[in-house]
């Protein structure tokens, strides 16, 4: 009987707002205790009809709640997870509750939950099934809920308190324990990319590398077309020439096998704008101007890096006659940085790098610093004279290094000429030995 009554005072307020405000407001004083309850009776006298039609909705919804509770919403059913050689972009499939079939009225949602990069990510989808990439090396878990509505259920959506989930585990044997590390991918300039990684220090000596990738312009995945070599070992995969879509997931596989069985593969997925390194920027220009302010320029670095995409470092170094050096480092969207003004008896080096902005990508790679510029361009310093002692010092040594070579030189060149002068006697007389020799020999 609640029901009705608030319904019935609802419409006589409604009503009531259409007349005059004398007579609303005499026509609620006569009737408020022939026509209201005790229930809404502070809700009549209160004049404000917006609390009435809160007063309807509430108990609407009450009515609602109460026709679907009985309504009991299974959860999909046939849940499975399907691998078509993606390098871990799974497919996701299930079928919908048996009870729920022949409800053609309602139409049917599903909630999908999935656990990846260490955190659940959710999605609401009407088909019976989602792709997702995973990390094969990890479990993969997966669950999904009915959402139901529509006539059935005074069109409120009602979710089932029950899931049905799948947990895929990885393979645990059959693989030598030991994987690639440091992975990283840098998509120079927006030119070519470049995936390196590095070799495990437990990897066997023998151990060949493959690095595989597939993205979805590929039918199948394809393994690197040009591997980098670094000591006879391959280190990395250059994609020059090959053609890599922007804003796309791009799953890498690094596997490998050796003497000892094949080596635990590593899954990554990623997108190449999210990977670039812009050039470098080989241009800069100081100016000064008559108030003494110094006026910096730049050029974006040629390549396929949009220059709206790009944000500024800026390095100033600042130079005393202490030769002491202060850093700093300012942040602009510009090509071009004025600073207030410049001390003449310091030096002023500036340098520059940027990076793809978060309004263009994800993240992004600093560029390399340029070559710097200066102002002025060399600074002549100052040589502070030595003292008059100290040069004395110097000088007496130098005497002395000099006396001492010289006297070397001059006692080196008289032995020469020494020994020279008595070996010239000494052959004479050998010389003459021999032949007297031979003659008393002749005699005899």
């Amino acid at each position: 009987m609640a029901r009705p009554q608030s319904r019935r005072v609802s419409a006589e307020a409604a009503a009531a707002g259409t007349r005059s405000s004398s007579r609303v407001d005499s026509w609620t004083e006569k009737s408020a205790d022939e026509r209201c309850s005790n229930a809404v009776l502070m809700a009549c006298k209160s004049r404000v009809t917006h609390q009435a039609a809160l007063i309807l909705l509430m108990l609407m919804s009450w009515r609602d709640s109460m026709l679907c509770n009985g309504l009991t919403v299974d959860p999909p059913e046939d849940l499975m997870i399907l691998d078509p050689g993606h390098l871990g972009h799974l497919e996701i499939r299930w079928s919908p509750a048996a009870s729920l079939v022949n409800m053609t009225e309602c139409p049917q949602l599903y909630h999908l939950e999935y656990f990846k990069a260490d955190r659940w990510t959710a999605i609401r989808t009407s088909r019976g099934s989602y792709s997702a990439n995973f990390d094969l090396m990890k479990d993969v878990k997966v669950r999904v809920y009915t959402l139901l509505s529509g006539p059935c259920t005074n069109n409120t959506v009602i979710k089932s308190t029950k899931y049905t989930e799948v947990v895929q585990k990885p393979p645990s044997t059959g693989f030598v324990p030991v994987e690639v590390q440091d992975f990283i991918c840098v998509y120079h300039n927006m030119e070519y990319m470049e995936c390196k990684w590095g070799r495990n220090p437990k990897m066997p000596a023998d151990s060949q590398l493959k690095l595989y990738f597939w993205h979805k312009e590929l039918q199948q995945a394809q393994e690197c077309p040009k591997y980098i070599v670094s000591g006879g070992v391959r280190s990395g995969c250059n994609f020059t020439g090959n053609s890599l879509p922007d804003f796309t997931d791009i799953n890498f596989c690094v596997n490998g096998s050796s003497r000892e069985g094949p080596l635990k593969p590593t899954f990554i997925s990623l997108q190449t704008q999210n990977q670039v390194k812009p050039g470098l920027a080989d241009k800069l220009y100081l100016q000064t101007g008559p108030d003494r302010q110094m006026e910096i320029q730049w050029e974006n670095p040629a390549g396929g890096v949009p220059g709206e995409c790009l944000e500024w470092e800026v390095e100033h170094s600042q130079e005393g006659p202490d030769e002491k050096v202060t850093l700093n480092h300012i942040l602009t969207m510009e090509t071009s940085l004025k600073l207030p003004s410049i001390h003449e008896n310091k030096r002023d080096c500036f340098r520059v790098r940027s990076k793809v902005h978060k309004y263009c990508a994800a993240k992004s790679f600093w560029s390399d610093w340029s070559h710097p510029a200066c102002h002025p361009v060399f600074q002549m310093k100052e040589v502070a004279p030595e003292p008059q002692s100290d040069m004395v010092y110097v000088y007496f040594a130098v005497a002395v290094v000099a006396t001492l070579v010289i006297s070397l030189s001059v006692w080196a060149v008289f032995k020469v000429r020494r020994s020279r002068q008595q070996k010239k006697p000494y052959s004479l007389l050998n010389t003459l030995f021999s032949r007297s020799s031979v003659l008393t020999v002749a005699d005899a």
